[in-house]
């Protein structure tokens, strides 16, 4: 996704070596939206996930329909403790693109959407609501049991608000 007149680019962190989490911090409030665009893997197969500000309250809803193959089906969860957005099944295979809308309007609850395609298997779109009026200012990405790859690369862009 390269920046033009609409993304402005506001940080980007590459692991240089496996780690359990990647964190995004210090995301100013200047913004309309953000985008986040995730480009990794991890070393086992597993789900991944978000976290808002360190909230590890059961604050987070989960909607996603994911298709494989000849396979498709669909989740949904609520009051859970991190926001789903997808699997990772290979090393260095996934693309996923979080869009957060009004990430810094304190009178309204969260919403990402999510898209996320593997290489070698799984497309994915969901919708994580964080049942939070706080801005954000910081995201934590998780998974269940393994370390992101080194070379995994996250990228923060801000959406400029149209005028």
């Amino acid at each position: 996704m390269a920046a033009g007149s609409t993304y402005s680019p506001i940080a980007t962190t590459t692991l240089g070596s496996a780690a359990s989490t990647i964190t995004v911090s210090s995301i100013p409030s200047t913004y309309t939206d953000i985008v986040l665009v995730f480009r990794g893997g991890t070393t086992a197969n597993t789900g991944l996930y978000v976290q808002f500000n360190g909230d590890t309250g059961t604050n987070y809803s989960n909607t996603k329909m994911y298709g494989y193959g000849s396979g498709y089906g669909s989740s949904r969860s609520t009051n859970q403790i991190k926001g789903d957005i997808g699997g990772a099944w290979s090393t260095n295979a996934d693309v996923i693109i979080l869009n957060l809308q009004n990430y810094s309007n304190t009178s309204t609850y969260k919403t990402m959407l999510v898209r996320q395609s593997d290489a070698n298997d799984t497309v994915t779109a969901g919708v994580v609501l964080w049942r939070s009026t706080s801005a954000i200012n910081q995201i934590v990405f998780l998974n269940d049991s393994t370390t992101f790859a080194a070379g995994t690369n996250v990228t923060l862009y801000g959406i400029l608000s149209a005028t």
